[in-house]
């Protein structure tokens, strides 16, 4: 059962700074909201207080030529996408809950999406921040031109820190032109390995096809979704490249359709139904860890970003069944050189599950020193990340 807490909407940054030093000072505990779309994510969401962010939302400076874009931390990513589609432009993102997903949230939970294929993440978009720290002073990091490399990159340490180091209140980041083009291929296979190995071999030539995903719900049916965006010529040659790569083992297609069906792949089924863990994996281990997988009692889907490594398996069961699954996939995500987290289960299995397993993390030592400099009074979403 969580406790009561008091909620708290902060309108400008100076405020949310206040309100974290006052928090601070009489040892209340902090969670950072924008529009809970990742409450999901992490261990307790048990605090004091709830500092929502979602009254800080406007578009702080567009410099469409300098193609840079700077956003308070609650404006939603729907609508920074709709202005800069007005001047021809986008974010390179495709983050899920994209209809609702705050910018700081995005930021905090390192949202990235399917495009990491061709653009990078959250980190290769974001070039400048503003945080507001416990002590009530407001740290900004980087700039709003492409080229502010000077110094200290502390942009980055935000980064899927899930608000434990601090409220992000403002972001500034890299824009590009829309696309003149953009088309995909859907591709079917019998085994998870063929449709793997069809991803490889695509992402293995110049193509640089957008996304190169995989997706399974079952063990004899497997797709892999190329989607491909730029000039027309270069769309049309990674789509016969993705064509070519499945024709030995599979059947393909040209699908124009490609993005509207990764869109539901961005967002597995909310922990009612079930778990879902995340592994990050060596791309060459992902067809073993696929074939573990599907083996798993309670499988129902595995989702890939073939061309980074980031896998998602859903499994469903009762709640013995979820906590024996997600066991098995961490321990597996493990023993292929990777690492997982269970990113989504039943509310009510939030203290039976925890989120980062057994918490032998890579790196776990850093984020402790990290989270004392940041945070010494640990206000900060005590609970929610790895770090107690």
């Amino acid at each position: 059962m969580s406790r009561t807490t008091n909620a708290v909407r902060v309108a400008t940054y100076e405020e949310c700074a206040r309100v974290l030093a006052d928090a601070s000072e009489r040892g209340q505990s902090v969670r950072i909201r924008g529009a809970g779309t990742k409450d999901y994510l992490g261990d307790s969401l048990d605090a004091d207080i709830v500092l929502e962010t979602g009254a800080l939302s406007r578009i702080v400076a567009h410099v469409p030529a300098d193609l840079t874009i700077t956003v308070a931390a609650g404006t939603p990513f729907a609508t920074v996408q709709r202005a800069l589609g007005e001047v021809g432009q986008r974010l390179a993102l495709d983050p899920p809950h994209a209809s609702h997903a705050t910018m700081g949230g995005i930021v905090a939970a390192n949202s990235s999406g399917f495009w990491r294929a061709r653009y990078g993440g959250v980190r290769d978009q974001l070039i400048g921040s503003t945080i507001a720290l416990t002590d009530g002073s407001l740290a900004r990091s980087g700039g709003r031109v492409v080229k502010n490399v000077a110094g200290y990159d502390l942009n980055k340490l935000l980064i899927g820190s899930l608000g434990t180091l601090g409220a992000i209140v403002e972001c500034t980041f890299k824009v590009l032109p829309l696309p003149a083009a953009s088309d995909g291929v859907r591709a079917t296979f019998t085994r998870p390995g063929d449709a793997f190995a069809a991803a490889d071999a695509v992402a293995r030539t110049p193509a640089r096809p957008v996304a190169l995903v995989v997706d399974g719900k079952a063990r004899d049916k497997w797709h892999l979704y190329v989607q491909s965006d730029g000039d027309p010529a270069a769309v049309a040659r990674t789509c016969e490249i993705a064509a070519a790569a499945a024709s030995g083992t599979g059947t393909a297609e040209r699908d124009g359709a490609v993005a509207d069906a990764l869109a539901p792949l961005r967002e597995l089924p909310a922990a009612a139904v079930g778990a879902v863990v995340r592994a990050a994996l060596p791309p060459a281990a992902q067809p073993a860890f696929a074939h573990t997988a599907t083996r798993v009692d309670g499988f129902a889907r595995l989702v890939a970003d073939a061309a980074s490594g980031i896998v998602r398996v859903h499994v469903t069961g009762v709640d013995d069944d979820l906590v024996a699954a997600a066991d098995a996939l961490l321990a597996a995500a493990r023993v292929c050189g990777g690492s997982a987290r269970v990113e989504r289960r039943p509310e009510r299995l939030r203290a039976r599950v925890a989120a980062w397993g057994d918490g032998d993390l890579p790196g776990l030592f850093l984020m402790q020193r990290l989270k004392a400099a940041f945070d010494p009074s640990g206000v900060l979403a005590p609970a929610r990340g790895p770090v107690r």
